[in-house]
């Protein structure tokens, strides 16, 4: 692609400089030069044409949006390479609209040193397509016993520290933690669940557990761990994130920790948001995941939560799994659910289609708010900021084939689903990194 690029006449929505309206963008040296008012004509689409030299995007029709920016990614690598690597994980993200991953530490061994931070970085840097920022571990091998060495790791990179996959069960483990975060102005991303409660559960506790006779996981597994750790970020002054949120008084809590002062983030799955506990129907093991489906109360609960701004952000929780490893029973079948290429389209399937959430706020989720929160200068289609940007064909209407995923996990519920709106182009420091083939590719 050449040194200027202009994308043309898409909807330009930018929830970070409050500007939502038609316009061009015009790219430099892989910045943006300038947002103008769009100019009528009839370029070619998707960077087959050109106008004074510069490579022109056709964009009418379509919305144009800063590279979404995704907190909560497993790349699987090092270590089980066999369920995704590095760059398989890359190309799923920006075939779904994503510049930016952050990678999770439950990796073989666990980000829990400079070294692995910088091998992440390194492979994706190597692959050039999304970036992936680093969340490393909170406690040594993820063990849930001794700190890890949060100035190198913070030194090293890390935008976030978490045990994801398993709680900070010590209380003190998880005061230290965040007394310890906060002089770096960083998060400390929890897992909140009490693993007593949830011991042995396999899906969520209610109706439908009861029915297929599998051991549930209650919410107030969930709960009570946020309750703990809210009024231990208010002891500490820390900073606490809170992943994949899933129960309505999760909701609840942060909403009133918010209006407390209180130091609180969270984020919710596009999977919680479109699907409930009876997508498990019988033992479906492509929709077990942690935390587990839940009602429809607490869908609801999680899509007013992303109305009124109580959770800060849609994060994938991208899990890849092998077939064979989804294929076993349900009580052996690992949890999680590869997300990275249908979460765009589920959002505007569930929150667009049915007018919960309008367009600036559904960017702002996917884009600007998930930037804020790691610290990264992405988020913008401010002049001057990185050209990453993702422009999306919001009604074209395409059916999911996991078995075309960039991504080695076909692990989805949402395989052979039909779905409204997909990314259609994606530029990363002004580079086009991804562009659809075909109007209804999957």
């Amino acid at each position: 692609m050449s040194e200027r690029v202009i994308i043309s006449g898409g909807r330009v929505v930018d929830p970070a400089n409050k500007r939502d309206e038609i316009a061009d963008v015009i790219i430099e040296n892989g910045r943006i030069a300038d947002i103008l008012a769009h100019v009528s004509a009839k370029p070619k689409r998707n960077g087959n044409g050109a106008s004074n030299g510069a490579t022109v995007i056709d964009a009418q029709g379509c919305i144009v949006a800063p590279g979404f920016v995704d907190l909560h990614t497993h790349l699987r690598q090092p270590g089980r390479e066999d369920k995704e690597t590095i760059e398989t994980a890359l190309r799923a993200a920006v075939s779904g609209g994503f510049t930016t991953v952050c990678a999770m530490p439950n990796t073989e061994p666990a980000i829990d040193s400079r070294g692995v931070v910088e091998m992440v970085r390194q492979e994706a840097q190597r692959v050039g397509l999304a970036d992936a920022q680093v969340i490393g571990a909170v406690t040594i091998g993820r063990q849930g016993k001794e700190l890890t060495p949060f100035a190198e790791l913070f030194e090293a990179g890390c935008v976030g520290l978490s045990d994801d996959g398993s709680p900070v069960g010590h209380s003190l483990l998880m005061r230290r933690a965040l007394e310890y975060a906060r002089m770096f102005d960083r998060p400390i991303i929890q897992h909140a669940e009490d693993s007593q409660l949830a011991a042995g559960g396999v899906m969520h506790e209610g109706a439908v557990s009861t029915r297929l006779g599998l051991r549930g996981m209650p919410g107030a597994a969930e709960t009570v761990m946020v309750a703990r750790d809210i009024a231990l970020a208010e002891l500490t002054g820390g900073w606490l994130h809170v992943a994949h949120i899933s129960c309505a008084e999760t909701v609840d809590l942060i909403r009133d920790a918010k209006r407390r002062g209180i130091r609180v983030t969270c984020e919710a799955t596009p999977h919680h948001l479109a699907l409930t506990d009876a997508a498990v129907g019988d033992f479906d093991t492509l929709a077990k995941v942690n935390p587990p489906l839940r009602t429809d109360r607490d869908r609801r609960a999680l899509m007013q939560g992303l109305a009124d701004g109580t959770i800060d952000a849609i994060a994938t929780d991208h899990a890849p799994h092998t077939d064979w490893e989804k294929e076993a029973e349900f009580d052996q079948a690992p949890f999680g659910i590869s997300g990275l290429e249908t979460a765009l389209a589920v959002c505007i399937t569930e929150l667009i289609e049915t007018k919960a959430l309008a367009w600036p706020q559904l960017i702002e989720r996917l884009s600007t708010t998930p930037a804020k929160i790691a610290r990264l200068a992405s988020g913008s289609l401010a002049k001057g900021a990185a050209a990453d940007i993702t422009v999306i064909n919001p009604s074209l209407r395409w059916r999911v084939q996991a078995a075309r995923f960039a991504s080695k996990g076909r692990n989805t519920p949402f395989d052979q689903k039909d779905l409204i709106g997909r990314a259609v182009a994606v530029l990363r420091n002004g580079r086009l990194v991804y562009e659809a083939k075909e109007a209804g590719e999957a």
